[in-house]
């Protein structure tokens, strides 16, 4: 009788392609899967997954590992979720091609627009390259337990050509473009997946200064989707800036231009609904209806959720961040601070003063405690407009900051709020069901690796598949076979990766068995993993049996095994012809 690695036996397939589930086996060999039916021969390891449904590995195609992968074997928390393959190196930020005497100015940026301590990075980031190859040379000589792999992102770029000046957002000669150009083609031919950027204006460094992408001129931005022409291949991904009162006829016809500049490649862009400016959503999904019907390679990453900023004593925001009072006793450990804070003579201190800092968006953040939500356990992230803050406030006689105040110090001082910084307008996530069930919708968004004390996202493939498709009650659902293809197939193509993402003979063996009706989620939690004792926010969820990446099983029950078969991927699409041709002008 034939023996195989493992079988997987009885389980409900929910394959990736969005077809409807059938009841099977699943034999892997190696790293591929040999069988999908009725398995007869049996397993060096067996997994009952009877009552469980089995899925493609999740492919999370929007993450900032870029400093984690390089210290940390664990990419956490996209692989507690069911992520067996990441995409980093978004929004524009990252570490390469970096010269010694730039690196600063990277970790500023990483810092203000991803929230990752400089003291972290300084610690943890080797900086045992300078060009961008060099950094995927690196790269290759991590293991994981994912497979990852990274674009080339713009700030580095334009600072490595342009030095202060990059910093401080002048516009670029001709010739620094032509180099921001090979330089892309550079990194992409060296296996990288595409380029990034961003023009949001609430990417700013630590110093409160804006991201030196953010007020790129066009020409710059074309120059370096001419990068991924001359390498054959790659998408190009960036932040837009509808969401921030931008015109979106003008930004979608920008991106038009790119796609042409690019010679046709992919390109996705973040899509947000924000109270401020929420008439855009419809308009930029209309004019994604334009493009998809043009046969343009146009694609919006959303997001399931409102996305989550996560306010609390032991996080990076909470309503008294930055009152002067609260800075003093800031370095104290969360017990004495709470010791602290339980003192009525500093209560009434600090509910006198006000917030004080040189960055505007944390300033922007402290303005909005009213608009506050308690976390919950289990989490609740479509909660009732009457468990607001200022809702709760009113309702007792107090003021939004008493409240807040007193809320803050529950659980020892591990009391969580919820900020749904966009799309949560108008208090539901029907816009959010919206952009989801859009034709050119890829769901991602997670931001894993970033955001450490402030956002904990990547559990969204946990919350697309416990939540929408099993237990809201404010609208419509989204059906399972849909939800898993967008987890995985659909994400998988969007980025050219063909060899994964279905559970089909032949494709990567990378798979989740999941007991749905168990599958939830814990509230997010604090740990200090990072280098120099840095802390960081993880969240739990249970439910997930297994999962399995290239034949071997890395979490059991929600437990890591240790098993680490995650290797760097390069990118597996490019134009051997056009690398031929420049290998051959050097």
């Amino acid at each position: 009788m034939t023996m195989h690695d493992l079988v997987i036996r009885g389980g409900s397939i929910y394959d990736g392609s969005g077809g409807e589930p059938f009841q099977a086996d699943v034999a892997i060999d190696g790293n591929i899967i040999s069988i999908v039916g009725d398995v007869q021969g049996s397993g060096t390891e067996e997994i009952d997954a009877n009552g469980k449904i089995v899925t493609p590995g999740f492919i999370d195609i929007h993450t900032h590992y870029d400093g984690q992968v390089t210290w940390s074997e664990r990419l956490v928390p996209s692989s507690q979720h069911g992520s067996t393959t990441v995409l980093m190196g978004n929004c524009g930020v990252g570490f390469a091609p970096c010269r010694p005497e730039d690196r600063q100015e990277l970790l500023n940026v990483m810092e203000g627009v991803e929230d990752i301590p400089q003291v972290v990075m300084a610690e943890g980031v080797p900086w045992q390259w300078e060009s961008f190859p060099e950094y995927l040379d690196f790269l290759s000589s991590r293991v994981a337990d994912v497979d990852f792999a990274t674009q080339v992102p713009h700030a580095p770029v334009r600072i490595h050509v342009m030095g202060k000046r990059g910093v401080e957002r002048e516009p670029a000669t001709d010739a620094e473009l032509v180099e921001m150009t090979r330089l892309v083609a550079e990194g992409v031919r060296a296996g990288a997946f595409g380029v990034s950027t961003s023009r949001s204006m609430g990417h700013r460094g630590a110093d409160g200064e804006l991201a030196p992408t953010v007020t790129a001129e066009e020409k710059e931005l074309l120059a370096l989707a001419r990068g991924l022409r001359e390498a054959g291949a790659g998408v190009f991904q960036l932040l837009p800036g509808a969401h921030e009162g931008k015109d979106p006829v003008k930004e979608m016809d920008l991106l038009r231009r790119l796609v042409a500049e690019s010679g046709g490649r992919p390109l996705s862009f973040t899509l947000l609904n924000t109270n401020q400016f929420p008439d855009n959503l419809d308009k930029t999904l209309a004019l994604l209806s334009e493009v998809a019907a043009e046969g343009l390679p146009i694609k919006a990453q959303v997001f399931p959720r409102g996305v989550g900023v996560l306010f609390g004593l032991d996080a990076s925001f909470h309503p008294f961040r930055f009152h002067p009072s609260y800075r003093a006793i800031e370095h104290l450990p969360l017990a004495d601070r709470v010791a602290a804070l339980r003192k009525p003579a500093m209560r009434a201190q600090l509910l006198s003063e006000k917030p004080e800092h040189s960055h505007s968006t944390y300033l922007y953040f402290m303005a909005q405690t009213p608009e506050l939500f308690p976390l919950g356990d289990p989490p609740n992230y479509e909660p009732a407009p009457s468990s607001k803050l200022s809702a709760l406030a009113a309702a007792k006689g107090v003021s939004v900051h008493e409240l807040a105040y007193d809320m803050m110090l529950e659980q020892d001082g591990n009391a969580l709020f919820l900020l749904p910084a966009s799309n949560f307008v108008d208090g539901t996530l029907e816009p959010v069901r919206k952009m989801m069930e859009h034709e050119n919708a890829l769901i991602s968004l997670g931001d894993g690796g970033a955001h450490y004390g402030m956002i904990c996202d990547s559990s969204y493939t946990s919350f697309l598949l416990s939540y929408w498709t099993r237990d809201r009650t404010q609208g419509p659902r989204i059906p399972l076979a849909k939800a898993v293809r967008a987890l995985s197939r659909t994400n998988a193509e969007a980025i050219g990766l063909f060899d994964r993402g279905l559970i089909t003979t032949g494709l990567k063996a990378d798979i989740n068995i999941i007991d749905l009706d168990r599958l939830k989620l814990r509230p997010p939690h604090m740990i200090s993993d990072l280098p120099a004792g840095g802390r960081r926010l993880v969240q739990d969820a249970e439910g997930y049996v297994a999962t399995i990446k290239n034949g071997i099983v890395t979490y059991r029950d929600g437990v890591p095994t240790g098993a680490l078969p995650g290797r760097l991927l390069r990118n597996p699409n490019i134009n051997v012809e056009a690398k031929m041709l420049h290998e051959t002008m050097q």
